[in-house]
């Protein structure tokens, strides 16, 4: 399986974050388990909220897997 590219964009003011997978706004995720849940449709299946946030092939922008509010 080829890994996507994966972009999450600094939380808005509501506390969510943009996310990009291969290039395609995929949603707004509220929590490290709702970026999970996009990855996972994305085709990382298995995945738990520990692998993504360890995983070192995210584009964090303004902060990293801990940064949920503006």
């Amino acid at each position: 399986m080829a890994i996507p590219r994966v972009v999450v964009y600094p939380p808005d003011e509501a506390g969510g974050r943009h996310v990009l997978i291969a290039d395609v706004r995929v949603g707004t995720a509220f929590s490290l388990h709702d970026l999970t849940v996009f990855l996972q449709a994305a085709g990382l299946e298995g995945w738990d909220e520990l692998d993504v946030a360890a995983w070192d092939q995210i584009e964090w922008r303004g902060g990293g897997p801990d940064a949920w509010s503006a």
